[in-house]
């Protein structure tokens, strides 16, 4: 329709057209500055063309990584005891409710640290194991808090230059090697190789786990980062499993049916409140026949309640609480003898049956409750009921260490992919890969290595070929990787989930060798490889190693990474027969901040 006055209402086609011109050119200046803004600062580190390709006589091969070289600063002297996810400067924007701020809460990703954590003051190589369990120097773990608090239960003490390590405690000031063999004496299944991993929740400095070793039962140490100032990194610098954890609100990184024992000596876990979801959690990790051990109140209460600040009326109710919730979980007691209850999880379908029973407490958890979910999954007040079609999960049906190592685990059928002959063929692979290791690095396997982790993990297969050396391995499982753990904790071995997008539950410092096997590769979609490779300098020790096993498309570009770090890094060749995959050795050099007196 056109108007009375007969022109057109469509506005000139020429102005229309400079218009759409200018419009074009403004958004695309405006994009093309803000893209410099955002990518400037990515591209010291990203490749400068990730998806390129060439075409070669083979075929089409992608061009490797490559990256810009970078240097990162240190971080000040404040944070040579960072722990990023259980900062004490951050505790305050948490809930004190249950003890939830000691939880992990790790920093977004604006506030991440990019600098390199310096060593404290006079830091030295740390004493070699097995030396190292009873001793080690003050300037590596410089804190006393313990040694002034504890000093009558012979936690540690100082003389000179070195903290000692008497092996006491709470419950054992006389030393824990009397106390583990009452221990012993309560259940003979820690003698015959029945029980092989254990978890000890408020470990202190880990002296239980320590002596432990010697009798062939490996233990997760398990302490939160508090007052108690470095309970974890005591452990660690000794060259005994530990990690940093507590029992509150989110379950524990580790699968169902996992743990042979667990210990608590006087570790003040309220077992009792909050419905005894904490029993509850307790109750999941450990596998069918499996112990739970407790020394310290209310457990002889009789004799004791006068120096715990209670009435033995108060003690009395607490200890018949404490067997009610128990019996209702399927727990029966064992064994009791002075300070020291035993009680065993039940491996009988008929006892979980009784909790079918309309309100009984605690109840069952839904079938929408996965019992291996264990990464930031919130506690439930109910229970997890063992899986009645494994036959060969709980403890009296496993193989007895050393043979359980090698022993198909019953769970592995269901890993996807998952067989007996994909774990016989995993071990043979890994047998092989370490023999070509130790050519490489002849460290591994002597005491100059004690501390390890496979940073991603399968079936425990590095670890269980390195079983005959003095060293321990703590094996990771990435939270959105297929669940093996279980794998790995059937075969006798320990291990955690985690996501290495975020910084691990250790101090720095903590670990003599880290183990990589295509880690980029597997999650290159998700993590930056600067953060990665921050936190591994964070939790190496000085002078210590990480083997990193990548595919060449990453490797050139890690090394690149690596040098930034001051680390001394050199490529190898794979084995014989792998051809796209590159070793890349590198060792952490010990060097000192430029504001400490060090040299």
């Amino acid at each position: 329709m056109k108007p009375k006055d007969g022109k057109s209402n469509q506005p000139d086609k020429n102005c229309w057209t400079v218009s759409s011109a200018l419009m074009v050119f403004v958004l695309c200046g405006l994009s093309f500055y803000l893209g410099g803004i955002f990518c400037s600062e990515k591209e010291r580190y990203e490749s400068r063309d990730i998806s390129k390709v060439v075409e070669t006589s083979t075929g089409i091969t992608s061009v490797p990584l490559q990256i810009k070289a970078v240097t990162f600063p240190e971080c000040g002297l404040k944070f040579q005891d960072y722990t990023p996810c259980t900062d004490p400067k951050r505790w305050k924007q948490y809930s004190y409710y249950r003890l939830s701020f000691l939880e992990r809460h790790c920093p977004p990703a604006f506030e991440k640290k990019e600098c390199l954590i310096p060593p404290p003051d006079g830091y030295k190589a740390p004493i070699r194991w097995p030396k190292s369990r009873d001793e080690c120097w003050y300037r590596n773990v410089p804190y006393d808090w313990i040694n002034k608090q504890k000093s009558d239960q012979h936690w540690l003490k100082k003389e000179g230059e070195k903290f000692i390590f008497p092996g006491g405690g709470t419950m054992f000031p006389n030393g824990v090697s009397q106390y583990v063999d009452l221990m012993q004496d309560l259940i003979p299944e820690m003698k015959d190789g029945s029980i092989r991993t254990a978890i000890d929740t408020g470990c202190g400095v880990a002296s239980w786990g320590g002596d432990l070793l010697d009798r062939g039962i490996i233990t997760v140490s398990l302490a939160p980062r508090d007052n108690h100032q470095a309970q974890v990194q005591f452990a660690l610098e000794r060259g005994i499993p530990a990690m940093l954890g507590i029992i509150s609100t989110q379950r524990l990184p580790y699968p169902s049916n996992s743990f042979d024992m667990a210990h608590c000596s006087r570790c003040l876990i309220p077992w009792t409140e909050f419905g005894g979801v904490y029993l509850l959690e307790m109750h999941r990790i450990l596998r069918p026949g499996g112990f739970w051990v407790l020394s310290g109140p209310p457990v002889n209460y009789e004799r004791r309640w006068r120096g715990w600040n209670t009435t033995i009326d108060e003690q009395r109710s607490n200890y018949q609480k404490l067997q009610e919730f128990l019996t209702s979980m399927c727990f029966k007691l064992y064994n009791k003898k002075g300070d020291i209850a035993v009680w065993q999880k039940s491996s009988n379908s008929s006892c979980y049956r009784k909790l079918d029973v309309p309100d009984s407490y605690p109840p069952k958890c839904d079938d929408g409750t996965e019992p291996d979910s264990a990464w930031y999954t919130p506690m439930r007040p109910c229970l997890v009921v063992p899986n009645q079609k494994y036959k060969k999960v709980a403890l009296q049906s496993l193989a007895k260490w050393p043979e359980r190592l090698h022993t198909i685990p019953e769970r592995v059928h269901d890993v996807r992919g998952g067989s007996g002959g994909a774990f016989k063929n995993d071990n043979s692979k890994w047998k092989s890969r370490v023999k070509w290791y130790k050519k490489l690095l002849p460290a591994l396997g002597t005491d100059k290595i004690r501390n390890l982790m496979d940073m991603n993990t399968v079936y425990g297969g590095f670890s269980a070929a390195l079983i005959d050396y003095p060293l321990w391995v703590m094996n990771v499982v990435s939270s959105y990787s297929p669940n093996t753990l279980a794998v790995v904790y059937d075969r006798g071995l320990i291990g955690t989930y985690h996501d290495w997008c975020e910084a691990f539950s250790t101090y720095p410092r903590t670990y003599d060798l880290l183990h990589l096997d295509g880690l980029f590769t597997a999650e290159s979609n998700r993590c930056e490889m600067k953060y990665v490779m921050l936190e591994m300098d964070r939790i190496l020790r000085p002078n210590g190693y990480a083997l990193i096993r990548e595919s060449s498309y990453f490797i050139d570009a890690v090394a690149t990474m690596a040098e930034g770090m001051r680390w001394s890094c050199r490529k190898e060749d794979a084995e014989k027969g792998v051809e796209k995959e590159k070793i890349l050795i590198c060792q952490k050099k010990l060097w000192y901040s430029s504001k400490q007196n060090s040299r």
